[in-house]
């Protein structure tokens, strides 16, 4: 595989050339964007009442008013498109919720806008903050990887980084700051204004310790395509928590740095991006590896996504992946992972503990709107997506005066215990404030089914709690089953124009049980400030800390294998094991660590065992066939 650019990145175009193709709005587009925006926010969005209290804002009211300003206008009299573009983001963006979003017309939708390079921050040992380059496109040599950047246009970097994240709010200041960096150098053009600047002026430090200035263009380019539509009604569409800002940056860092994934997506089969690596059928997705640590070798496996339509291969592959690296402990990354399927990432949680997995439960805003939409889905007429549980508590809320519906789960039940525990070694999380969604969900249930410590690189996750639907899906909803509604409030958009919102919220369980993950997060139990090492060597110091968090943790074995009345075990760290059989008790032993035979009175469908220590419930194993 070659090393060079891609070829979208090779006929990227400037941005004043881009720019000139922009603006073909007319005003009635213009005023039914607006209107359908109203419809969003009034109606469907789950965190109105949250967002007004929390943050002092009135993104409804911001709409009125800028739709009658527009009925003053006319087409002559219009001001700039790219004015009323920026009324409109700032005003969804001023709800600090990144699953709520105006999403640009075109020529903006399916662009990116980039400088050649990344930034990355990283502390010295006094705690002093650097801006590092951590990565360059293939082909530009402006600035060197390793170089510190100090100013950005004459500003001092820490403050640059700080006013951008200001425009494209997060839910907390961790989540402001990671998305300030980000949106220095890349800037996905359909949720994120085209940058003010042709280009930018930046101040570094080069190999002598000399500051230098260079002037960088800023370049337009394709991004890659998403991995689901979310506007047609499929399973995949209707289970999405994602932060598309997140997930257009995913698409564009392989694009911009990572060219060698794309390549080898676009081949099939099982690759290894390294030769440590283990050989993956989906290298966008997983990057799996055992590392070498002061506290010994241990398997390291990053999720760089949830955005998959098949929850299940996502499930199998992940298992296989585990089984293949070091069994003394795992170290789960999903550090910048803006999420995307929520059943894929609430069915990877059963695979790392013996506790039954409670998903978490979402609900409604009560709104005659939302009303409408789920009965019309009671009974899943589409087989695509089941509203019914839903359907009862917003139906009463008139009479109630219930603000939400009742909390329903997402994800099933039974899928997010289908298979079982598989990975029986001790397991550490490494999140940061770019974690969102669907993988805010997965860091939550893994904190509320004390799965293990969670290493934080900031200090919280990025705070999105919600399943996320698009103005298309939502439309699509009220035409089928067949005859649509026919005063169906929902009207096609101009130009490819979209919008999405926050349709349902999500609950923590266990001990935080009722409490929002939204604006909330994930906080670790355990914090690592990413030095020079770690931007620079590959995690050095980071992956030495999860480490020795797996150290301090006891190493557990529950080996299985049934034959007919017989079930052979292999254990290590157990006291204790209990058989079932097809859910019933069938036969309880006393163990040490090696080999033990149990013999069944009966055979059956499912065999689970589960392992005790001092009397906790510790390891489990379901053999099923």
């Amino acid at each position: 595989m070659t090393t060079t650019a891609h070829p979208n990145v090779a006929n990227s175009v400037g941005l004043a050339e881009f720019l000139a193709t922009a603006g073909s709005l007319t005003l009635a587009q213009r005023k039914l964007i607006v209107d359908q925006a109203l419809i969003l926010l009034e109606q469907n969005y789950a965190h109105l009442p949250l967002k007004v209290a929390m943050h002092a804002v009135n993104p409804v009211q911001r709409l009125r008013v800028l739709r009658a300003r527009l009925e003053r206008q006319t087409d002559a009299t219009a001001e700039p498109e790219w004015q009323f573009h920026r009324e409109l983001s700032s005003t969804f963006h001023s709800v600090r919720d990144l699953h709520t979003n105006y999403l640009l017309p075109a020529p903006f939708a399916g662009k990116i806008a980039f400088l050649p390079f990344q930034l990355e921050r990283c502390f010295d040992a006094d705690g002093t903050e650097q801006y590092l380059v951590a990565r360059t496109v293939a082909g530009f040599d402006g600035i060197a990887v390793g170089a510190e950047v100090t100013h950005w246009n004459g500003t001092p970097i820490s403050r640059a980084v700080a006013l951008n994240g200001a425009i494209f709010a997060g839910s907390n200041t961790a989540a402001n700051l990671a998305r300030g960096l980000e949106s220095l150098t890349l800037r996905p053009l359909v949720i994120q204004l085209p940058p003010d600047e042709d280009w930018v002026v930046v101040t570094y430090r080069n190999e002598n310790g000399a500051s230098e200035d260079i002037r960088v263009d800023w370049q337009v380019t394709d991004n890659l395509p998403p991995m689901t539509d979310t506007d047609s009604l499929s399973p995949a569409a209707a289970a999405q928590g994602v932060d598309l800002d997140s997930d257009e940056k995913a698409r564009a860092k392989k694009l911009l740095h990572a060219p060698k994934v794309v390549q080898a997506e676009a081949a099939g089969g099982a690759v290894a991006m390294s030769s440590q690596d283990v050989p993956t059928t989906m290298p966008g997705v997983f990057r799996a590896r055992p590392v070498t640590t002061p506290s010994g070798e241990f398997g390291h496996l990053r999720i760089f996504t949830f955005s998959v339509d098949d929850p299940d291969a996502f499930l199998k592959e992940f298992v296989r992946l585990a089984a293949l690296l070091p069994q003394n402990g795992l170290i789960v990354d999903v550090r910048d992972n803006g999420g995307g399927h929520i059943f894929a990432s609430e069915f990877l949680l059963q695979t790392m503990t013996p506790r039954r997995i409670e998903p978490e439960p979402v609900q409604f805003l009560s709104t005659p709107l939302n009303l409408r939409i789920c009965r019309r889905h009671a009974d899943d007429p589409t087989g695509q997506i089941d509203l019914g549980p839903w359907f009862p508590s917003l139906d009463s809320s008139t009479e109630t005066g219930q603000a939400f519906s009742c909390a329903h789960t997402i994800t099933p039940v039974a899928g997010a215990n289908a298979v079982g525990q598989t990975y029986h070694g001790p397991v550490v999380l490494i999140t940061d404030a770019r974690c969102y969604s669907a993988t805010d969900i997965f860091a939550a249930g893994w904190a509320d089914h004390d799965l293990g410590p969670i290493l934080g690189v900031d200090d919280n996750t990025g705070a999105g709690g919600a399943n996320v639907w698009t103005h298309g899906l939502l439309m699509t909803l009220l035409k089928i089953p067949a005859p649509g509604d026919t005063e169906s409030p929902y009207k096609s958009l101009p130009n490819k124009a979209n919008m999405r919102v926050s349709i349902r919220r999500t609950l923590r369980v266990g001990k935080l049980a009722g409490t929002p993950v939204e604006d909330l997060g994930v906080r670790p139990t355990h914090q690592h400030k990413v030095t020079r090492a770690d931007l620079l060597q590959g995690n050095v110091d980071l992956l030495a800390k999860a480490g020795s968090l797996l150290a301090a943790l006891p190493v557990r074995r529950l080996g299985v294998a049934v034959a007919g009345t017989t079930v052979s075990l292999d254990t290590v760290n157990l006291d204790r094991v209990d058989i079932y059989v097809d859910g019933r008790p069938a036969t309880s032993l006393d163990v040490t660590d090696g080999a033990h035979t149990a013999t069944l009175s009966a055979t059956g469908n499912e065999v689970r065992v589960e392992g005790f220590a001092d009397g906790q419930l510790v390891a489990a194993r379901k053999v099923t066939g």
